[in-house]
């Protein structure tokens, strides 16, 4: 039986061209892929896609990029969970697409729940909230991304990117801050 490598020196392998050292890395963490999965689909009453077949599109995704440096498990999750989101945008905008002039409806947002997304308009609006904030600040963004979109702890996200714990806690009020005054604004419009 071979011995199991570490995820963190499977990604080294994968950011230096072994394309395959993707398929190792996938069952490693597959369990926490499901997990983020779930999270985003959790409250998708408006989704039909399954856990399972989200990650498969999120791998297809990774696999057919040419994909960043990644230092650590943590790192590969949260991309992991920005595919997730856009494949789940995507989805919600082809929808829209087909829906032709139905027009958009108010989104609310609460600390509790950032994400109420019962209707596919929620998700296109929290989306384009989320570039407009990434815009601005690129690492808000990516925390409040990786919050609610991933699923990941205040611990995880700090590791991912290199921050404090308290750096993430004050960037991810502030981002939702954002959001909210964003959310609300593009409401009254």
């Amino acid at each position: 039986m071979v011995a199991e490598r570490p995820v963190t020196e499977l990604l080294a392998d994968l950011h230096g061209g072994r394309k395959d050292a993707l398929n190792e890395i996938v069952p490693l963490v597959y369990a926490e892929l499901h997990r983020l999965a779930a999270c985003q689909l959790r409250n998708e009453h408006a989704f039909t896609v399954q856990p399972t077949a989200l990650i498969h599109e999120a791998y297809l995704r990774l696999a057919a990029q040419r994909l960043p440096e990644m230092q650590s498990r943590a790192h590969f999750l949260g991309l992991a969970a920005h595919l997730m989101r856009q494949i789940l945008v995507d989805h919600a905008r082809g929808r829209m697409a087909a829906k032709r002039g139905a027009g958009a409806r108010a989104v609310t947002l609460d600390r509790a729940v950032i994400l109420d997304t019962r209707n596919i308009d929620s998700v296109v609006s929290l989306d384009l909230a989320l570039q407009r904030l990434a815009t601005v600040d690129e690492r808000k963004g990516k925390v409040v991304e990786m919050r609610y979109f991933g699923g990941l702890g205040l611990d995880e996200i700090a590791e991912a990117l290199g921050i404090s714990v308290p750096t993430v806690t004050r960037d991810l009020r502030m981002g939702e801050a954002f959001l909210l005054r964003e959310l609300h604004t593009g409401s009254a419009s």
